[in-house]
C-alpha cells in the first residue's frame, strides 16, 4: 500500500515538475487563405495557386488551402491585410511584391506593417524584375530613353521607383502611366499601343509570355539587379547607371529587394510553435516530388531560402543608412 501510494503521489507530482508537453499544432477543420497582392494570372499568383495545391499534404490535419487575390498598391493594400487583419493561428498566409520593405522604409503613405515584425515562411527564388517594350515601339534600347520620352504601364506606386530613379540619376524620360490593376493588364495596353512597355520580373515572361521572348517580340531595356542575370547577359543591370558612389548605393538599395523576391510571409504575433508548423511544412512541399513536377512544367524559377535565413534577410534589409534612404527619397520625388 506504502509503495502504491508513493507511486500515485509521485504521478501527482509529475506535471508539475517536468515540462509540460503541448500538443502538436493542427489545422484539421480550417481552410488556410493565400492572399496576394496582385491580381490573377502574374508571376505572384502562380507561385500562390501551385503552393496552395502541394502544400496541404504537408500541414498538420491537411487543412484546405485557397488563394484570394488583393491587388491594390504594388502589394501594400495585401501586406496591411496580413499583418493587421487576418488570424494568428496559421490559417493566413500572404505573397505580396518584393518592394514592400522598400516602401516601408521610404515612408509611403499607407503602410501598416513593419517588415521585420511578419514571420517569414520562406522563400521560392529570388526574383528579377525587368522592363520592356514592344517591339513596334520607337524605343529600341535605353539609351533611347534619354531622347525621348516613352510610357510605361504602372501597377502602383512601387513601379515608378525605378522610372524617376533613371530620370533623376542618368537622365531618362521614364513615364510611368498609373491606373493598371495587374501585370497583365499593362501587357495588354503595351500590345494596344496604349503605352510603350511594361515592367514585370523575367520569371514571368519565361513563364506566362515565353513567346514573345522567343520571337523578340518584347525588347528587354533594363534589370533590375546588382549584376546581369545570365539569362539576359546583353540587358544592364541598373547598377551600372550609377555614376557617383552615393547613385550606386541608393540603385543597389531597391536592386536589394530581388533578394527577398517570391516569398511567402504570415502575420506577426504567431506562436512560435505555428511558425515551425508553416516552415517546416513549405520546405517539405519544396521538396515534394509532385509539386516539383509542376515546377518543371510551369518552368517556374526555384532557389528556396528557408524561412529563418529569409528572416535574418529582411531584417537586415532594414538597415540601409540615413544617407541612402534620404537620396531613395529625393529621387524618387523628382
Amino acid at each position: 500500500m506504502r509503495v502504491i501510494g508513493l507511486s500515485a503521489a509521485l504521478l501527482l507530482l509529475a506535471p508539475a515538475s517536468a515540462p509540460a508537453q503541448t500538443a502538436a499544432p493542427s489545422l484539421a477543420g480550417k481552410t488556410v487563405t493565400i492572399y496576394v497582392g496582385y491580381g490573377p494570372g502574374g508571376g505572384y499568383d502562380l507561385y500562390a495557386r501551385v503552393l496552395s495545391r502541394h502544400m496541404p499534404r504537408h500541414l498538420p490535419g491537411t487543412p484546405a488551402m485557397v488563394v484570394v487575390n488583393m491587388p491594390g498598391a504594388a502589394s501594400v493594400r495585401a501586406a496591411n491585410y496580413v499583418y493587421t487583419v487576418v488570424p494568428k493561428d496559421g490559417s493566413a498566409m500572404g505573397i505580396v511584391a518584393q518592394s514592400i520593405g522598400e516602401e516601408q522604409m521610404l515612408g509611403t503613405s499607407g503602410v501598416a506593417y513593419d517588415i521585420a515584425k511578419f514571420n517569414w515562411i520562406g522563400r521560392f527564388a529570388g526574383n528579377v524584375e525587368v522592363s520592356y517594350v514592344w517591339h513596334t515601339s520607337r524605343i529600341k534600347t535605353i539609351d533611347d530613353l534619354r531622347t525621348h520620352e516613352a510610357n510605361f504601364a504602372g501597377t502602383g506606386p512601387s513601379s515608378a521607383i525605378y522610372p524617376r530613379l533613371l530620370n533623376a540619376i542618368a537622365g531618362m524620360k521614364w513615364n510611368v502611366v498609373l491606373g493598371y490593376n495587374t501585370t497583365a493588364d499593362g501587357h495588354l495596353a503595351m500590345e494596344r499601343g496604349e503605352v510603350d512597355g511594361v515592367t514585370s520580373s523575367l520569371n514571368t515572361l519565361k513563364t506566362t509570355q515565353a513567346e514573345w521572348l522567343e520571337k523578340g517580340l518584347i525588347r528587354v531595356l533594363v534589370q533590375y539587379a546588382l549584376a546581369r542575370s545570365p539569362d539576359l547577359p546583353d540587358v544592364p543591370a541598373v547598377v551600372e547607371f550609377g555614376k557617383r558612389p552615393e547613385d550606386v548605393d541608393v540603385l543597389k538599395f531597391y536592386a536589394n529587394s530581388g533578394m527577398v523576391g517570391r516569398a511567402v510571409l504570415a502575420p506577426p504575433g504567431l506562436p512560435a510553435a505555428r511558425v515551425e508548423m508553416l516552415r517546416a511544412a513549405f520546405a517539405a512541399t519544396l521538396q515534394d516530388p509532385e509539386f516539383l513536377a509542376e515546377v518543371k512544367k510551369l518552368n517556374l524559377d526555384l532557389q528556396p531560402m528557408s524561412g529563418a535565413e529569409l528572416q535574418a534577410l529582411v531584417e537586415k534589409s532594414t538597415q540601409a543608412s540615413p544617407a541612402v534612404l534620404a537620396r531613395a527619397r529625393a529621387a524618387r520625388s523628382e
